[in-house]
């Protein structure tokens, strides 16, 4: 397994693009829009990364300024991590959550934040409970935050 960075693999982008698509119900267009401004060379956010098993995306995650939450200072946000159930129990979550991690500390940043409903999940990585928020549904979630360093 392998994670691999859109930024460095632009061929992969429509691959990405229609893979995160279909797991989070949230329109290409989206995907297509964040990950496109990510390519810029300017760029420091968004990024979005792959776990590829051979020719197979096992997982990914982005990284946005914002998921979709009522607190922009809290910022950036780890975004639509996911594992294919095949390839879940293998590490492929810890090794993605570290890569952003890594990604936003060398940015300069101090802290990643991510949105979830999960109350045990994240705290394996090292990230903790911060606050609640409201969605941009109004619907109340969790807010987690893992400072730079602990990874």
């Amino acid at each position: 397994m392998r994670i691999v960075s859109i930024n460095d693999c632009p061929a992969m982008l429509e691959d990405a693009v229609q893979w995160f698509s279909a797991r989070w119900h949230i329109p290409a267009e989206a995907y297509r829009d964040s990950m496109t401004e990510g390519l810029r060379a300017d760029a420091g956010i968004p990024k979005w990364y792959l776990a590829m098993e051979g020719d197979r995306i096992a997982g990914g995650c982005g990284i946005i300024a914002n998921d979709f939450h009522d607190r922009p200072d809290l910022t950036p946000n780890l975004c639509a991590l996911w594992v294919e159930e095949e390839f879940r129990c293998r590490g492929i979550a810890g090794e993605l959550l570290a890569r952003a991690v890594s990604e936003v500390c060398r940015m300069g940043y101090e802290k990643l934040y991510l949105v979830t409903d999960h109350t045990s999940f994240y705290e394996r990585y090292g990230w903790t409970f911060l606050t609640m928020v409201n969605g941009d549904d109004g619907r109340p979630a969790r807010l987690y935050e893992i400072r730079c360093g602990r990874v």
